[in-house]
C-alpha cells in the first residue's frame, strides 16, 4: 500500500516535469522510432500475406508443374511476401574523453553619496558606522568541474529472415522480419526493418545489414533475466528528473 502510494505521488510531483511519452519511456525504455522514406509504407506491425492456391501436382511422365519455378528466372526477393535473409555483422567501438573546467570571480561596490539629502538621515536610522560612499557591496566566485568519459564496444553476429512488406515506385523493397528464440524462462528478440535495393541482393538471396537504409535493429529480451536486471520504473523517473 505504502509502495503504490509513493508511486502516485511521485508521478504527480514529477508529471509537469515531462510529457507523458518522456515518462514512459523511462518505464519502459527507448522505443525505435519508424522507418522512414516514407514511415506509413513500413509499419513496425508485421503485415500477414494471405496465402495463395497451391499449385497443381506435376502430372505423369513431366518434370515442371504450374507455378513451379524455372531455371532462369531470378530467385532473388523481389515482390510483396518474398523472404530474403538479412546478416547482421556489428562490430562497433567508440572511445571518447571530455573535461570541461569554468570559474568566474566578480566583485562590485555601489556608493550614495548623495539621496536627495537624506544621506544623514540614513546614518541615524541604518546601524553605526554607515558610510553612503559604500552602501552596497558584493562579491561572488562561481566554479565548475565537469569529467565526462565513454568506452562502448558491441559485437553482434546474427542472421535472420525477412520479408517483403512493401514495394516502393522507384523499386526499392521494404523489408522487416522477427525472430524470437525461448530458453526457459527468457524469450530472445531480434526485430529488424529497412530498405533495400534489389541490386543489393546476392545471388544467394543475401544481403548485409549495412546494406539497409532506415535500418531498425532491435535485439533485446524479456523475461526472468531481463526482469532482474532492468532498473525498477520509481528509480528510472526519479534518476530522470532529479535536478540534483
Amino acid at each position: 500500500m505504502r509502495t503504490r502510494f509513493a508511486i502516485a505521488a511521485a508521478l504527480l510531483v514529477l508529471g509537469p516535469l515531462g510529457a507523458c511519452s518522456t515518462i514512459k519511456e523511462a518505464v519502459k525504455g527507448p522505443e525505435l522510432a519508424p522507418v522512414g522514406y516514407p514511415a506509413a509504407l513500413a509499419p513496425l506491425d508485421q503485415k500477414i500475406i494471405a496465402q495463395a492456391n497451391a499449385p497443381a501436382p506435376a502430372t505423369a511422365n513431366s518434370l515442371w508443374r504450374t507455378g513451379a519455378r524455372t531455371f532462369f528466372n531470378d530467385q532473388r526477393a523481389g515482390k510483396v511476401g518474398d523472404i530474403l535473409t538479412v546478416l547482421i555483422n556489428i562490430n562497433d567501438s567508440a572511445k571518447t574523453t571530455n573535461e570541461t573546467t569554468a570559474g568566474r570571480t566578480s566583485t562590485n561596490n555601489l556608493g550614495i553619496p548623495n539621496l536627495l539629502g537624506l544621506e544623514s538621515t540614513l546614518g541615524k536610522i541604518l546601524p553605526s558606522g554607515f558610510n553612503p560612499a559604500s552602501a552596497v557591496s558584493t562579491n561572488a566566485k562561481t566554479t565548475s568541474d565537469g569529467v565526462g568519459a565513454v568506452n562502448r564496444q558491441e559485437q553482434i553476429s546474427l542472421t535472420i529472415a525477412a520479408v517483403v512488406s512493401s514495394v516502393l515506385p522507384n523499386g526499392n523493397l521494404v523489408i522487416q522480419g522477427t525472430q524470437e528464440v525461448k530458453m526457459n524462462t527468457e524469450v530472445r528478440q531480434l526485430t529488424i526493418a529497412g530498405i533495400v535495393r534489389p541490386e543489393d541482393i546476392s545471388s544467394n538471396n543475401t544481403i548485409l545489414h549495412t546494406q539497409i537504409a532506415e535500418a531498425r535493429i532491435n535485439y533485446g529480451g524479456r523475461g526472468d533475466i531481463s526482469r532482474v536486471q532492468k532498473t525498477p520504473a520509481l528509480q528510472s523517473i526519479m534518476e530522470k528528473f532529479s535536478p540534483f
